[in-house]
């Protein structure tokens, strides 16, 4: 078994000197990337923030938290609000494995997930929390320490970076190296099974 969900810590302090390889942020998403999705319909993207003048504009919109400044890369996971609709590529795909049943799939996906906006903003958000979970867990397996966070101005992040329409941002991730000169805090409590579960 994989060591890589207990090895998982959110990191606060990212050392600056320590970059990540654009290659190996490349086997941190397409290894995430295996994540489940409804219908597999993928209905996420990935912006990767690395440039000093986009840091800073990050930085500005997520409370000024320094690891966004500090980490080599900072990933905004974004959820398409529309990606159950006819338009998305990945239809033509499932269109090839499903032959004529692919109908009956778009028509359940367009009631279960486009009937309210409550069920279109559910559909973006839960879609893409998969795939930001993965991707910490993949980083772990390659030796890449991570921070989610979701204190952040998610409108202003959205005009900032041009999101239009039925995109959304979920989350931010921030991924790099722990800086070794700082403490890490003791690994937190966690809810034992009984406090987790209800029987019903």
């Amino acid at each position: 078994m994989s060591t890589s969900i207990f090895e998982r810590r959110s990191v606060n302090y990212f050392d600056p000197e320590k970059p990540l390889r654009d290659e190996l942020l490349r086997e941190i998403i397409e290894l995430a990337s295996t994540a489940p999705s409804a219908f597999n319909l993928q209905p996420w993207e990935v912006i990767a923030v690395k440039s000093r003048e986009a840091k800073e504009r990050l930085h500005a919109l997520a409370n000024n938290q320094d690891k966004v400044l500090e980490a080599p890369v900072t990933l905004l996971i974004i959820g398409d609000r529309d990606g159950y609709k006819e338009s998305n590529p990945v239809w033509k795909e499932l269109e090839k494995a499903m032959g004529e049943g692919v109908h009956g799939a778009k028509q359940a996906a367009e009631f279960l997930y486009g009937s309210t906006d409550e069920r279109r903003i559910k559909f973006a958000e839960s879609n893409a929390g998969l795939l930001a979970m993965s991707i910490m867990y993949a980083a772990t397996h390659f030796g890449v320490d991570s921070h989610p966070m979701s204190g952040i101005d998610f409108e202003g992040i959205k005009k900032s970076f041009n999101l239009g329409g039925s995109k959304e941002v979920v989350m931010a991730i921030a991924l790099g190296y722990f800086d070794t000169r700082k403490q890490l805090w003791p690994k937190g409590y966690r809810k034992p099974y009984e406090e987790l579960v209800q029987q019903a």
